[in-house]
Formats: structure tokens, C-alpha cells, sequence
């Protein structure tokens, strides 16, 4: 059968195909679009043209959901004219076919040349205020997913307000639907929730000025009886690191919408004569596998047309950060011991975290320095380069030719009060008027929205880049938005953001970024298209970071996710688990290490140091470049298991852990693992299996000795 091209254009009807998908809709004789597929493969399907009176206006399947002419529900734009109505009726124009994926201007977005993706652009317009809008889909020739984003362009001759743009809409028919999506806070981020869709609108938002930790921009609708491996996915996730807000609206005739996009209360966005405004992007991903199936297409999406770094796809150096072991109380006397112990260990990358600067105001503790990005001269009294320079000096045991590389942890959107930015320009703080400034952890918000700031944080940050011999970047955000001056500063706050980190990364593409705020407050897909990881939470306990990551994979690949092991007990769960254990857990992250003293290490966890640096080498390409399997979800099963398997499919590791123990062993359940060849042999750890007898018998492993057990398997296909 002959493969159909991505955009098919036929009378006005547009069929979008990609590996496992199809997207139909058409113009109508009104001009109005209306879709009439999203699912599985179809070379056509019947036009959705109801009749309808002013009472039933919820049967009807809208492409392009516009505001005040008789459909109830809510809509993709909305728009306030000049003469302060708010009807809008955006009918076709034209429209055209573009091989590639144009970049969004001032936006991260996902990227692919001629031969990955084809783009259809839709042009509309409401004439009588001369606004036009120019869809544009992205259709991926290897992958079921379809970007979507849109400009909203003012070519008529009185100003407007743009009061809702959610960067998608999509009429799903009358069906039962499940909503999954995450929730959250500091210390549990990415808890999974899954309910029925019912009547009504139903969704979650965030309004703290970033995408944060209570909810995260991505949700999926799914069949009631869909599973992990089997049933339809609807996936959309937001390339957006800002305020958002996440709709599903089911209409009383089973007619399901789905809105994602910027948060209405902190949008209210003026738009004059000749003025342009671009959406963010919606990736929208489906399956027919499962949740499983929705989760390896973002993956690789990701991997491969999102991330842009050059770490990417490349393995992590193992790192020691000090910050667990020192908190504020370091200099550059007590700092050099513990990376020479690194060393000698294995560790690759030693990161100096918060405390390291300020001058006038030094950073003794959180209430000051925060925006003065200058070596502390009573920490490192010869200043920042020779401290670099004598940690770049040190050889990593059982090498050769490399010595350790030196990280660094900077917090460059915020400011204290009591430092020497602050003192000289308060106005760069946000603010409201003349109401007071509500300080969080001892520090302010700076205005990304004016470009003065911007350029200070620029010239400040590459000023001390090429300072000193500086490889890692731990960039960290740690409060809320507060106070706007007014509701459309915090898109402007989050535009500003991406121009600085995107001039600084391209200035320095050899620096390997990581962003953190607070942990995972702003883990999301709009950050990633600079940095290739993120610190997944400040909660590095080895149970709750199953769950934390188990939530996270959901849309965000593993090699994202910075794990450490940490020391116990724990200091956000005050839990007690096997070191082992907690490495085993941290191995299923790209940004893998330790956070905590070495030199309060028993002496048979030192010795295992050097062998758990050894397998997490040796495994990283899997993590960072295979297919992830979640296998037994630890909200499931007492036995929670993850495999990742490298795309030619020749080699694999399986993570197996168990919660607790004193279960009897005739209730172990086996861990079955996919993605294997049935009839060809495999090596499990010198053990041989079939694939077949791998999938439908597994493995029955059991992990004696207490609770927190863990064990990893190595699988080779033999030749």
C-alpha cells in the first residue's frame, strides 16, 4: 500500500498523515473549519456539517474555535475590538504547503528539515476588523505527532486586545474520556492523576509566572480502558515555560474539547495596527499502544527535534555537587579537599553550588548577594579562576588524559534586597505600582520584560563564563511571580527569559545547562529546547523519586532528568534506604550523581562509589538515547521495574526494585519486558532467554533482604 504524503489538500478538505495518525478537516460553505478526524489512520472521513439552532451549537466539530457567534463553549481566541465587543468570525482565505518546520520567532519550539516534517500553513481572516490568522501545522514524516501553533497578525485599522489564545483547540467526538495529567508541589512533583472526563469544564492552570510545580503543561485524554500498553492517547503538551491554563470541556451532547495555552489572567496582550503575536507551540502526539506508546513518541520527538544541545544525545559526566555536605558554610580551603576526594572516586564534574558570591553583600546565606554575580574575595581570595584552575587540575582516577571539570550555580533572574544590583536599581524588580513588594526566600523577582535587564543578565553571566574554565551551569529559580504591573508583563517576563538563555547558549555551547527551580517548578518542554536536563526535584529520597520520575517520563525523556544520590536520612523524607538502592534509582536519569559528604560515607559505601560510577557509564547510552519501557508502576505494583532498550534494539537494561519486603515469594510478580524479537537469544546478565520467553514468561527475581531492594539487568542480543 502506497504511503500518503503529510498534507493532503483536496476541495478544501486537508488530510495530515503521519506513521500511525491522520488529521482531517475542511472549509465549509461559510468559511468556517471544521475537523472531522483525529485518530488512527484513514484515507478520508465524512464531513462534520450538522444542522443546528442557536440551542445546539455543541455538536459541531470546530477547527478554529472563535468567540460570540453562537458556539457556547470556550474559545481558542478571543479577542476584545476597539469598539469593545468581543465577536470575532475568522473565515478561510488561502492557504500553503512548506516542506521543513519554520522556527517561531522569540519561542522555543521543535524544529526538522525537508525530510522530517512538512508544514501547512491556514490562513483566516475577520473582515470586518481586519485581523488575520495564520495556522500552522507541523506534520512529522517519522513520528504520530502534529505541532501546532498560530499568528495572530492586526491588519485592520483600530487596536485590539487579545484576551484568550490557547495554542490549541481540538473537537473530539462524542465519546467516554479519561483525563491524565500531573500534580504537585516542592519535594513531590509529577504525582500522576487520571479522572473521567465528565459534563462541564474541567482542567487545571498555572499562575505563577512559570509552567511550575503544582501542574506541569501537558495532559492526555485516553479511552476509559486504555492501559500502559494498549488503547488510544490523545497526548498535548505545551512548549511553554510560563503562566498556562489546560481546558477539557464536554458539552451535553458527549462532544469533548480540548484547550491548551497561555493562562487568560496573565495574558490581556494589546495589539495595535500592523502588530503581530505568535502562540506557543502545542506538540499533540497520538497512540494507539497505550500510554507507553504516547510516551516514546515525546521522547524521541524531544531527543531528536526539541533539545538543540550538543549533550543531547551524549552521556552525562558523573558530578559531586557539595551543597547537602557544606550548605552555605564553604571556601575555597574546604572545597578543594572534597573535590580531591571526588577524583580520586571517579567523579567527572564537581559543582560549586549556592554561597560562592557576592561582594558588598556576600551570600553567607539566602538573604543576600542574589544578583551580584562576582566571586565572594573572602571565600576565594585570589578570586574565582585559580580556585577553577586547581579543580581542572585534578586527574579522575583510572584516567589517563582527564581531569575533573568544574560546575557552577547561579540564580541570575532573581534579586535580594540587600545587594549592590538591587540598591542601585530597584525599578528593575516587578512591581505593581505602589503596592508592596512581597519578598519569598529573602529575594525579589527582576523584570525579564525589559530589555535592559536582559542585557544585564547576559553581559553578567558570559562576563563570568569566560571568567574561569567553567563546563556546567546549574541555573536555579526559586519563587513565584508575585506582582505584575500589568497581567500581559508575564509573557513579556517569559519572552525575555528565552532571549537571554538563547544568546547565552549559543555563545556557549560547550557549557552543559541545567535548569532547576526549586527542583522541578519548571521542568517543562519550552526550557528544554535550550538545555538538555533539568533537575527533576529537590527531593532526592530513593522511594519518592520513583514516583517523581516514574511521573515525569510520562512526556519528558529520562536523559532530562537530573537524580543524585543523596544522604540519609533523607532530608526532605527523613527515610532510610540502601545506597544501592538510591543509585539504582538516580541511574534512571541522564544527569546522573551525588549530593552529600563523601567523607561521612562508611567505608563499604566509599568502595562501592567507583563501581556504581562504573555502571552508570556503561548504561548511560541506553538512558540517554533508547526507548523507555515503564514496566510495573510503583502506584501499581510492589515491585516497580523501567527498561530501556536502544533503538536497533540489540541492547538493553532493566531496572528492578522492590518497596517492601517480608511478602511471600510465590506473590513475586515476573517482570515482563518488550520490545524484544521473539525468537532471537539473549544474554540477561550471562543468564541466555529467548525474547519470547523475556516478553510472556519474564523475569522472577527475588530481591531478599529488606525493604528497598534493587537489582539491574544487562541484556545483549547475541549475534
Amino acid at each position: 500500500m502506497k504511503t500518503p504524503p503529510p498534507v493532503e489538500v483536496n476541495d478544501k478538505t486537508f488530510i495530515l498523515n503521519a506513521p500511525g495518525l491522520t488529521y482531517i478537516f475542511h472549509v465549509d460553505d461559510k468559511g468556517d473549519l471544521k475537523l472531522d478526524h483525529y485518530g488512527a489512520p484513514t484515507p478520508r472521513a465524512r464531513k462534520t456539517d450538522p444542522d443546528t439552532d442557536c440551542w445546539m451549537p455543541d455538536g459541531i466539530r470546530r477547527e478554529f474555535p472563535d468567540a460570540g457567534r453562537g458556539d457556547m463553549r470556550l474559545p481558542v481566541l478571543h479577542l476584545m475590538h476597539n469598539a469593545g465587543h468581543t465577536v470575532s468570525r475568522f473565515v478561510y482565505e488561502r492557504h500553503e504547503v512548506l516542506p521543513g518546520k519554520p522556527s517561531l520567532e522569540g519561542l522555543p519550539s521543535t524544529f526538522g528539515g525537508a525530510d522530517d516534517v512538512t508544514t501547512l500553513r491556514v490562513q483566516l481572516v475577520d473582515l470586518r476588523s481586519g485581523v488575520q490568522v495564520v495556522l500552522s501545522y507541523s506534520v512529522f514524516h517519522r513520528l504520530p505527532v502534529i505541532t501546532r501553533s498560530y499568528t495572530v497578525t492586526n491588519s485592520g485599522k483600530e487596536a485590539v486586545t487579545i484576551l484568550r489564545a490557547a495554542s490549541v483547540g481540538i473537537d473530539l467526538p462524542s465519546a467516554e474520556y479519561d483525563l491524565v495529567h500531573h500534580h504537585g508541589h516542592w519535594s513531590r512533583e509529577c504525582q500522576v492523576v487520571r479522572r473521567n472526563v465528565d459534563h462541564g469544564i474541567q482542567g487545571f492552570q498555572s499562575l505563577t509566572g512559570y509552567s511550575s510545580a503544582y501542574y506541569n503543561p501537558f495532559l492526555a485524554l485516553t479511552q476509559p480502558t486504555t492501559t500502559e500498553t494498549t488503547g488510544n492517547v490523545w497526548g498535548f503538551n505545551l512548549v511553554y515555560s510560563g503562566s498556562f491554563s489546560a481546558e477539557v470541556e464536554k458539552s451535553q451532547l458527549g462532544f469533548t474539547r480540548v484547550l491548551l495555552g497561555l493562562n487568560p489572567l496573565h495574558l490581556h496582550w494589546p495589539l495595535a495596527p500592523g502588530e503581530t503575536f505568535t502562540t506557543p507551540e502545542c506538540v499533540s502526539v497520538f497512540s494507539s499502544s497505550g500510554l507507553g506508546g504516547m510516551t516514546r513518541t515525546f521522547h524521541r520527538l524531544y531527543r531528536q527535534h526539541l533539545s538543540r544541545s550538543r549533550f543531547t544525545m551524549e552521556p552525562r559526566p558523573a558530578l559531586l555537587n557539595h551543597f547537602e555536605a557544606t550548605h552555605f558554610e564553604f571556601n575555597e580551603d574546604t572545597l578543594y579537599p572534597i573535590a580531591h576526594k571526588a577524583a580520586e572516586m571517579g567523579f567527572k564534574l564537581f559543582v560549586m553550588d549556592d554561597g560562592w558570591f557576592g561582594d558588598k553583600y556576600p551570600r553567607v546565606t539566602d538573604n543576600a548577594g542574589l544578583g551580584d554575580w562576582v566571586a565572594n574575595p573572602r571565600r576565594f581570595q585570589r578570586g574565582l579562576a585559580p580556585f577553577a584552575e586547581k579543580i581542572t587540575a585534578l586527574p579522575i582516577a583510572g584516567s589517563q588524559t582527564d581531569n575533573v571539570n568544574f560546575g557552577i550555580w547561579v540564580e541570575p533572574e532573581m534579586v535580594n534586597p540587600q545587594s549592590e544590583l538591587y540598591k542601585q536599581h530597584p525599578e528593575w524588580a516587578l512591581h505593581a505600582a505602589d503596592h508592596d513588594r512581597t519578598e519569598a526566600r529573602h529575594q525579589l523577582v527582576l523584570n525579564l520584560g525589559l530589555t535592559v535587564v536582559q542585557d544585564y543578565l547576559i553581559e553578567a553571566i558570559d562576563t563570568l563564563l569566560k571568567s574561569a574554565n567553567i563546563s556546567y551551569v546549574k541555573w536555579d529559580n526559586n519563587r513565584g511571580i508575585h506582582e505584575l504591573s500589568r497581567p500581559s508583563d508575564a509573557h513579556r517576563y517569559i519572552l525575555g527569559l528565552y532571549r537571554v538563555i538563547d544568546v547565552l547558549t549559543t555563545r556557549h555551547p560547550d557549557v552543559l545547562w541545567e535548569g532547576c527551580a526549586s527542583g522541578g517548578g519548571r521542568f517543562d518542554a519550552g526550557l528544554l529546547h535550550y538545555w538538555p536536563q533539568h533537575w527533576t526535584s529537590d527531593n532526592t529520597d530513593g522511594r519518592d523519586r520513583l514516583y517523581i520520575q516514574w511521573g515525569t517520563s510520562l512526556v519528558y525523556p529520562a536523559s532530562t532528568m537530573g537524580c543524585h544520590v543523596s544522604e540519609v536520612p533523607s532530608q526532605q523524607a527523613d527515610r532510610t534506604t540502601p545506597f544501592e538502592f538510591r543509585a539504582h534509582v538516580a541511574m534512571m536519569g541522564g544527569g546522573f550523581g551525588f549530593e552529600l559528604d563523601i567523607n561521612k560515607l562508611s567505608e563499604e559505601e566509599q568502595a562501592l562509589i567507583p563501581g556504581i560510577i562504573k555502571l552508570s557509564e556503561e548504561i548511560a547510552p541506553l538512558i540517554v538515547q533508547g526507548d523507555m519501557y515503564r514496566l510495573a508502576s510503583p502506584w501499581d505494583s510492589n515491585w516497580p521495574a523501567v527498561q530501556f532498550i536502544s533503538e536497533d534494539g540489540r541492547e538493553a537494561v532493566v531496572f528492578l526494585y522492590q518497596i517492601r519486603d517480608g511478602l511471600m515469594r510465590d506473590e513475586r510478580e515476573p517482570t515482563r519486558l518488550h520490545g524484544l524479537v521473539p525468537g532471537a537469544e539473549y544474554d540477561v546478565n550471562g543468564e541466555v532467554y529467548t525474547g519470547a520467553e523475556l516478553m510472556n514468561v519474564g523475569i522472577t527475581e527475588n530481591l531478599i533482604g529488606g525493604d528497598y531492594r534493587s537489582r539491574v539487568f544487562r541484556i545483549r542480543r547475541s549475534v
